[in-house]
């Protein structure tokens, strides 16, 4: 299911930031980017009807060439959710994303 994103007329506002993400805040939404995915085109949009969360989503492909369809940005409802839920989510993923650096890039830390 496929989602349209309202154009707020501000520029949404930086609230938090870690090493592998940022919390955006406009109007309607509290954003969560993943710093990972940057320069990634969004190729669809969708809306999880559970969640009503709204996420935009990219291409990356493998070594054989196959496509995977990725998460780059969220867009949680502010009537729904709060700062201290999306900063939960954004850790996890920052977690996930140290533990997976520390088995690649041992020397880099």
């Amino acid at each position: 299911m496929s989602a349209k994103i309202a154009v707020s007329n501000s520029e949404p506002k930086s609230i938090k930031k870690g090493k592998f993400y940022f919390i955006f805040e406009d109007s309607q939404f509290l954003i969560l980017v993943d710093k990972t995915k940057r320069g990634l085109e969004v190729k669809d949009t969708i809306t999880d009807e559970n969640s009503t969360v709204i996420s935009e989503r990219g291409m990356i492909y493998d070594m054989e060439g196959t496509g995977h369809k990725v998460v780059k940005r969220w867009f949680y409802p502010k009537s729904k959710y709060d700062l201290d839920f999306v900063t939960t989510i954004a850790e996890r993923m920052e977690k996930k994303y140290n533990e997976i650096r520390e088995m690649t890039c041992p020397d880099d830390l």
